[in-house]
C-alpha cells in the first residue's frame, strides 16, 4: 500500500476514476445489447429510437476516453446497415 501523502491521493483518483469508467462502459454495452436485441426482433420503429440513443451513448464513449473513435465508427456504421436493411427488408 501507498504510504505518501500524494500516492494515497493517486489511489483515491484511481478508484472513482475506475467506477466512472465502468459505468459509462456498462452504459454503452446495455444500450448495444438493446439495440441489437431490436434489430433482431424485427420492430424497425424500436430499433430507429434506439439507434439515436446508442449513437450518442458511444460519441460520448468516445469524448471520456472509454473507446477508440475508430472502433466507435466501425460499431455505428455496422449497426447503420443493420437497420437500414432492417427498414429496406420491411418496406
Amino acid at each position: 500500500m501507498a504510504n505518501h501523502v500524494s500516492s494515497l491521493k493517486r489511489v483515491r483518483q484511481t478508484v472513482t476514476r475506475t467506477d466512472v469508467n465502468r459505468a459509462n462502459r456498462s452504459r454503452v454495452r446495455t444500450s448495444l445489447r438493446a439495440l441489437r436485441e431490436a434489430l433482431t426482433k424485427g420492430d424497425v420503429k424500436a430499433a430507429q429510437d434506439q439507434y439515436r440513443e446508442t449513437t450518442s451513448a458511444l460519441d460520448k464513449s468516445v469524448q471520456k476516453g472509454i473507446f477508440h473513435q475508430n472502433t466507435v465508427s466501425r460499431y455505428k456504421s455496422r449497426l447503420n446497415a443493420r437497420l437500414k436493411a432492417l427498414v429496406l427488408a420491411k418496406a
